[in-house]
């Protein structure tokens, strides 16, 4: 058997039987392809088919370094054929370099000759690989830089050296070992571990991307933790020709994101002041005299070319010029000499929820007051983290006010907002108004604990079918819910939630009520009458902006359609002739239902 290995290993080589398979890296916080990386197999139905079985041997043998160039090679060739997106993510040994099989610029000239830039490749130094103790991976890495490449430690965390790699190194990307993205939802120790590590990245301006996602709820954590770039079986698995478009889960999850910022939140440009700054090359005395004639400014934004690098705060100016020859020795140096980078900056567009977790991440001693908001890397000007606490308090107190208790669901106040954003953005869009038929006869029957379980089953029920990309989910109160979709399919959901509605609802009752087909309680006038089995109408208004001119016509609207859903009993979907807005006195004969 060893033998037929050994020959069939050399077959591989000479042939070049290597099939490369690519799984994507996904941008967790928008759900695009941000790269893929490459992985090899050997022949199907053979022995060297696994990676892990097909690589040992070769190293066995003597011949890794034969098989890696011949994987990278299948690879790039691919990766080009497929016109994959985003970059492509080479695994390599670090003692490649040693290798007489290793031939300098080999890459390169496959790279020119395909047109492929080396920016876009990105080389994989593995922990897993065993690193010399003579300096070669810091040759493998300085190596790879010189010719223009991106360099990334792969496996962090699978060994013991990573973090000393790490440090030495200076890689442009790390990749998180799956070992701790296991089961991260449920293990608290992992997640500390993983909050170090975002900070670690965020200080050294390094890529962090989580490895082997397998479960949503792994995924949901890292998104939670603030983890940017991710890969896994539950995004996608390694593909002979992968997927090219954004990841629908993602897409969703972002969507969640801005509208709950959207409504809920603000940009941290809203605590943007304008302030005095230092250009890098400015020297310190300069800095010193805007000090001394800006008695309140106790911090200056250092800027090169228009983009803040830092800052200088008075007290570590005042502590260096108060050494002994200290104003001598540094006051004609440049301000770069003494610019701390310790301060945070972030995008105008960064919501205030955003900067807050970016601040609760970093350690408490580091933890400082100012923030350099930027457009477009461009410096704005500077906030500060007393303002963004007070503003944030203020926003939770709005948010707690305005949602519905029972939900979580938005309220009335930010529905209306919604409505009336829309309407002056002159978009089109469908207003459908839930309602259940015969709640109070059921909530008088079984108790207010059985009710509210209805009323959140149907929260649930419209957050699992509603697709979040531009729709918009809110509470009334009561038994009353407002969707606002602008999703042509509206309709196809709406019927999706009766039907889930209708199936689950049936939990609530006993057997003889089920087949009874209802209950008998009281109505509103205290008489004994028979009552259906729960079930929801839907009324729904497709609102013109250029007739409705605020959210009130529009809940006028949606009222008297769910009004006519009710009248005709049952599961019903009814929507408001368009007609109707036109032409009062031709919508008797214009109603019908959602087809």
């Amino acid at each position: 058997m060893q033998s037929d290995n050994v020959a069939l290993l050399n077959q591989i080589l000479v042939e070049g039987l290597i099939t490369p398979l690519f799984q994507p890296i996904y941008d967790l916080t928008s759900g695009h392809i941000y790269g893929y990386e490459a992985l090899s197999r050997g022949p199907q139905n053979t022995e060297l088919f696994a990676p892990d079985v097909l690589f040992p041997f070769a190293q066995e043998q003597g011949r890794l370094h034969e098989l890696e160039l011949l994987c990278r090679e299948r690879a790039i060739s691919r990766f080009t054929e497929l016109e994959l997106p985003g970059m492509l993510f080479l695994n390599v040994s670090a003692s490649l370099l040693s290798s007489p099989d290793h031939q300098k610029g080999m890459t390169l000239n496959i790279l020119k000759e395909l047109g492929i830039s080396q920016r876009n490749i990105v080389i994989e130094l593995s922990e897993q690989h065993p690193y010399d103790q003579n300096g070669l991976s810091h040759q493998s890495v300085e190596h790879y830089r010189q010719m223009g490449f991106q360099v990334a430690i792969d496996d962090l965390g699978a060994g013991y050296s990573g973090l000393r790699l790490w440090s030495e190194l200076r890689p442009n990307i790390v990749k998180l070992d799956k070992h701790f993205i296991e089961g991260i939802d449920r293990d608290q120790v992992k997640r500390e571990f993983v909050r170090s590590i975002i900070n670690i990245a965020q200080r050294l301006r390094c890529s962090l991307i989580a490895e082997g996602i397998e479960q949503q709820q792994e995924l949901d954590q890292l998104l939670e933790l603030g983890v940017k770039y991710g890969q896994g079986f539950f995004l996608q698995r390694p593909n002979l020709s992968p997927k090219t478009q954004a990841h629908p889960y993602l897409i969703t999850q972002a969507s969640l994101r801005r509208r709950f910022h959207n409504q809920h939140g603000e940009t941290v440009q809203t605590l943007c002041r304008q302030s005095i700054f230092i250009e890098s090359a400015r020297p310190l005395i300069d800095v010193a005299q805007l000090f001394k004639q800006n008695k309140d400014v106790f911090a200056l934004p250092v800027l090169e070319s228009g983009k803040p690098v830092g800052i200088i705060r008075r007290h570590a100016l005042h502590e260096l010029f108060s050494t002994p020859y200290g104003r001598a020795l540094y006051e004609n140096k440049p301000a770069l000499s003494i610019t701390s980078t310790e301060v945070l900056i972030v995008e105008s567009t960064v919501s205030l929820a955003s900067v807050s977790a970016m601040l609760t991440d970093q350690d408490a001693d580091l933890l400082n007051n100012e923030i350099l908001i930027v457009k477009g890397g461009q410096y704005l000007g500077i906030g500060h983290l007393k303002d963004l606490l007070k503003r944030i308090t203020e926003l939770k107190i709005q948010n707690a006010t305005y949602s519905n208790p029972l939900t979580l669901l938005p309220g009335n106040v930010p529905i209306n907002h919604e409505i009336n954003r829309r309407l002056q953005a002159e978009q089109d869009f469908y207003v459908a108004y839930f309602d259940l038929n015969n709640f109070k006869p059921f909530n008088d029957y079984y108790g207010y604990a059985k009710g509210d379980a209805i009323i959140q089953l149907v929260g649930s029920i419209l957050r699992n079918v509603v697709s979040a990309e531009e729709n918009f989910i809110g509470h009334v109160g009561g038994d009353d819910f407002v969707v606002i979709f602008n999703d042509e399919n509206w309709c196809q959901q709406c019927q999706i939630i009766l039907d889930r509605f209708s199936n689950e609802v049936t939990t609530f009752y006993d057997e003889g009520e089920l087949r009874e087909g209802g209950i008998w309680s009281k109505n509103r006038d205290g008489e004994h009458k028979f009552f259906e089995i729960l079930s929801l109408a839907v009324g729904v208004v497709n609102p013109n902006p250029k007739v409705c001119d605020s959210h009130h016509f529009v809940a006028e609207l949606a009222a008297q359609a769910k009004k006519s859903a009710k009248e005709r009993g049952g599961n019903q979907i009814y929507q408001q002739p368009y007609q109707y807005y036109y032409d009062e006195s031709s919508h008797d004969d214009q109603e019908r239902c959602c087809s």
